[in-house]
């Protein structure tokens, strides 16, 4: 997984390359066995404070795509991390639970990386990642792992068209962790397969994952086993989303109620997620005929946009501009796609 190998992979997505990883997961989810290498001789001896730094520099690279988009200068770090600090890891030497923890913190950070491919369009290079994330999490024992890599890769499906695919990972992820995985990973679960069903429009089944999403967030409680690499899925973060899905189904009321909701997000820290769903909710707007709050809320949109390095991003900038077409003769419209097109030519 050198990051040259990793980051230059081609843009086409093949819904079919997960069938086998995915497969292979939902058949044996986990390695009964002791974990995968645990004595080489004269190996390095593996321990807590190696497996606390690679945590670390998946927290790290969260926080940095989070801030600045897939394609930000700490992205190809993580890549490096995998290959330089984390492979010779996996040959070291180590007790049965450390190697199954060392497993599934490589397993995150191979996940992380496979977001950040993915969010730069990098699709066949995310995909072989997320595969090697479920892979990992399997070797680990990590139930709860690997359902939360395989809704992930719900979410990859869910926006590259797959919708039936999305779901059916998602039930999958769920049906398989509904009894061992910590609420907020079932919420993210459940949310995944929202967002299919909201890009199938459809209302009654999105509308009933949406809910499951948030009984299960609403069933965290202090002092909950919880992940520490979930804890950025709050409310605000469901309601972000939850302004998509909505869009996704034609509701442009109901978006505005989900946005009122996410308001509490700060662009400082999230600014791709809040300029997607300034995007969003113009396009509500648009949906509505209410141009002058599609444009204002365009302007928010282009604004924190361009401070980030996100394919994925940009793209709803793009529909976006796509949505303006009716109003094309429009002097403020002319205005507001010389204004974009810069950002676009950018990314």
């Amino acid at each position: 997984m050198g990051r040259r190998t990793f980051l230059q992979g081609s843009s086409w997505f093949a819904i079919g390359a997960y069938a086998v990883p995915t497969t292979r997961w939902l058949a044996v989810p986990d390695d009964t066995g002791p974990a995968p290498r645990i004595s080489h001789p004269g190996a390095r001896r593996v321990g807590r404070a190696d497996l606390a730094e690679l945590w670390d520099a998946s927290q790290e690279a969260r926080g940095w795509d989070s801030k600045f988009g897939g394609g930000n200068w700490k992205a190809g770090a993580v890549s490096d991390c995998l290959r330089h600090k984390a492979v010779p890891l996996l040959r070291g030497t180590y007790t049965e639970q450390v190697g199954r923890d060392l497993f599934t913190a490589v397993s995150e950070l191979a996940r992380v990386a496979a977001w950040s491919a993915f969010d730069m369009g990098h699709h066949q290079a995310a995909q072989r990642g997320f595969g090697q994330s479920l892979r990992l999490a399997r070797a680990a024992g990590s139930m709860e792992a690997g359902a939360y890599t395989l809704a992930t890769m719900s979410l990859q499906a869910t926006l590259r068209g797959y919708q039936q695919d999305a779901v059916d990972m998602a039930q999958g992820a769920y049906d398989r962790a509904r009894h061992i995985a910590a609420p907020r990973v079932l919420a993210f679960i459940e949310l995944a397969e929202a967002r299919a069903h909201g890009k199938a429009a459809d209302t009654r089944a999105a509308a009933t994952a949406l809910a499951a999403c948030e009984a299960h967030l609403g069933a965290v409680r202090f002092g909950c086993r919880d992940p520490e690499w979930i804890a950025y899925l709050t409310h605000g973060r469901i309601s972000a989303d939850g302004t998509e899905i909505h869009r996704d189904l034609g509701k442009p009321a109901a978006v505005l109620r989900w946005d009122a909701e996410a308001a509490v997000m700060p662009s400082g820290v999230f600014p791709r997620a809040v300029g997607i769903r300034a995007a969003v909710v113009a396009s509500a707007h648009l949906g509505a005929r209410e141009l002058e709050l599609g444009l204002t809320m365009g302007d928010r949109a282009v604004t924190i946009l361009s401070q980030v390095r996100s394919t994925r991003a940009h793209d709803y900038l793009c529909s976006l501009n796509h949505e303006l077409t009716p109003w094309a003769s429009e002097p403020r419209v002319n205005d507001f796609l010389h204004r974009s097109g810069p950002v676009l030519a950018a990314a």
